[in-house]
C-alpha cells in the first residue's frame, strides 16, 4: 500500500512537470532601450510542445510569432519585422511563472531582458 502511495505521488509530480506553467493568454510589458521605454504585448496559446501567437506592433497590428517552443516552463520564439529595408528577426527566450515571464531577447546582436505580466 505504502508503495502504490510513492509511485502515485511520483506519477502526480512527473506530470504536473512536464506540463509546467500555463502560458496561454495575454501578456504585457515594458521593454527599457536608450530610445526609451516601449510597451510590448503578447498572445500565446499553447499547443503540446509548440507555441503559436502574436505580438502587437505599436500601430496595433499583430505580428505572428515563429519557431515557437515549449520545454516545461521554457518558451523560445522568434518574430520577424520588416521596417521597409527588408526582414529584420528577433529571437526570444523565456521562463514562465504564475504571473510573469523573464524574457530574453536578441535584436541583431544585441541582448536585452524584460518582464511581461499575465493581462487581467
Amino acid at each position: 500500500m505504502r508503495l502504490r502511495s510513492l509511485l502515485a505521488s511520483i506519477l502526480l509530480f512527473v506530470s504536473v512537470s512536464a506540463f509546467g506553467a500555463d502560458v496561454d493568454g495575454k501578456w504585457t510589458g515594458t521593454v527599457s532601450t536608450p530610445n526609451g521605454d516601449f510597451p510590448v504585448n503578447y498572445t500565446f496559446k499553447a499547443e503540446d510542445t509548440k507555441l503559436t501567437g502574436s505580438m502587437l506592433d505599436p500601430q496595433g497590428s499583430a505580428i505572428p510569432i515563429a519557431d515557437g517552443k515549449i520545454d516545461g516552463n521554457n518558451i523560445s520564439f522568434s518574430i520577424t519585422l520588416d521596417f521597409g529595408q527588408g526582414p529584420f528577426k528577433l529571437t526570444y527566450k523565456g521562463a514562465v511563472s504564475a504571473d510573469q515571464i523573464k524574457l530574453s531577447g536578441d535584436a541583431g546582436g544585441q541582448a536585452f531582458e524584460f518582464v511581461v505580466k499575465k493581462a487581467q
